[in-house]
């Protein structure tokens, strides 16, 4: 035994040591740890190793054991609309254009409001808590009650600054929605767990001259650039048309696509524009609940991450999905890409649960803070319960993540180290509360079901 090994251990003290079966932190190794422990202090984790070393190297304020669990990264929500949650139900099984013109818009003009958003932000944020999601990547009006209520669930919250054409509650036209937007994304400067993007709402939705304005400031403030793409073939239709090419080829021209450029849907897609995007290192966030619901098609994710596209995994607003989760998008996900190329290879477990962690958070802008379960992360993480009887036995915990569990074995969520939900209760959210805003805005909403 040499001089250094006869030293005594240090012993540091930290606030939480989360001791579990498994851990499988997203790495590029895939690897998943048994008996490990993640140690958090203020907020960030300072250590991942074997849970033997773990307590005799640390004491902690908090410890935390799950026998029977896998810890993961929290689950990010890459492309959702929060505030929809209270229109849950409304005009099920039409298309996409029929939903939106018939029913969305006019319950959207009748009754969005500032406090209506907030409540229904809130309510979408108990739903992803409990259901293991830590951050959503949001677009819709009002984003300063979205991002109050995100930050009173305590729920990591990447808003979208909505752009427009054509007035609504919220904004009178391009311009205003621009003009509001930078005054929402200057209020949360100083929130650690809010950060924005310019969310143009769609090709048809925006003209060039706008397009160009949030280019201009997308690239002045630093920000990412979040849009439907390609959802629908009458979008295709109506763009080729109007400007003679299809979207994509029409956010090209004018300079959209890039690194931080999110498409989300991106259903139809032809080869030379998967390698368009390839080429830029945009991103798609797949949404196939949605996307199935509405009947707007598959999306090509084999040929997507053959061509080495970040693909990440959202559920669109709970109105056209209509669930908040996570792990059925993932699971869906996964079996989609099976069935369409028929090769079961495709879109593996690991894989899957990329998308719906580090995959997202590189979408984002977020890969460095969270995503994976790192030293110097934040402390994002979801426990997983797998002894069930309902889902036993386990062979594998990532494989038992993707096709066996779902939403209801999440025992735990923590955001930036602090424990936001688990077994069923909230930290910041009463469910009389909840309760209350349901009774509330059901009413007014009934009208626009039909």
């Amino acid at each position: 035994m040499t001089k250094q090994e006869q030293l005594p251990t240090l012993v540091t003290h930290v606030e939480l040591m989360i001791e579990a079966r498994w851990v499988v932190p997203v790495d590029s190794s895939n690897n998943l740890h048994e008996f490990y422990t993640v140690v958090i202090h203020h907020q960030v984790i300072v250590d991942v190793l074997p849970t033997a070393q773990a307590r005799i190297r640390y004491t902690a304020t908090e410890s935390v054991v799950l026998d029977d669990h896998v810890l993961i990264p929290g689950l990010i929500n890459a492309h959702t609309h929060a505030a929809m949650t209270l229109m849950r139900g409304i005009a099920d099984d039409q298309p996409l254009m029929i939903w939106l013109n018939n029913h969305i818009w006019p319950a959207e003009r009748a009754i969005v409001t500032e406090r209506y958003v907030e409540d229904a932000s809130l309510l979408a944020s108990a739903e992803m808590l409990s259901g293991g999601t830590t951050c959503f990547n949001d677009m819709y009006f009002y984003p300063q009650a979205t991002a109050a209520a995100a930050s009173k669930a305590g729920i990591r919250a990447h808003l979208g600054l909505t752009v427009l054409e054509f007035p609504t509650n919220y904004a009178a036209d391009a311009d205003d929605y621009l003009q509001k937007g930078f005054e929402a994304h200057d209020s949360w400067r100083s929130n650690p767990l809010i950060s924005s993007s310019l969310a143009p709402h769609a090709p048809y939705t925006i003209s060039n001259q706008t397009f160009e304005k949030v280019l201009t400031y997308a690239e002045q403030l630093g920000l990412g650039i979040h849009t439907h793409l390609h959802e629908t073939r009458d979008e295709i239709s109506q763009s080729e048309a109007s400007y003679g090419v299809r979207p994509i080829q029409r956010v090209a021209d004018i300079g959209l696509l890039g690194p931080g450029f999110i498409a989300a849907h991106g259903v139809h897609l032809m080869p030379h524009e998967i390698d368009m995007l390839a080429e830029y290192g945009c991103h798609v966030a797949h949404c196939p609940a949605s996307n199935l619901k509405l009947g707007s098609g598959i999306a090509p994710i084999s040929a997507l991450l053959k061509n080495n596209v970040n693909v990440c995994i959202g559920t669109d607003g709970a109105a056209s999905n209509n669930r908040l989760d996570m792990f059925s998008e993932m699971r869906l996900a996964a079996l989609l890409s099976k069935g369409v190329t028929e090769d079961a290879s495709v879109l593996p477990a690991h894989q899957a649960l990329k998308m719906v962690t580090i995959n997202a958070a590189r979408a984002i802008g977020l890969e460095n803070k969270v995503g994976s379960i790192e030293i110097g992360k934040q402390a994002d993480l979801v426990a997983v319960k797998l002894s069930d009887f309902s889902i036993s036995p386990c062979y594998d915990p990532v494989s038992h993540l993707v096709y066996s569990c779902g939403r209801e074995h999440v025992t735990h969520t923590w955001v930036a180290g602090e424990l936001r939900y688990s077994h069923g209760t909230y930290a910041n959210i009463e469910p009389v509360e909840l309760k209350e805003i349901i009774q509330t805005w059901q009413p007014k909403l009934r009208q626009y079901k039909h």
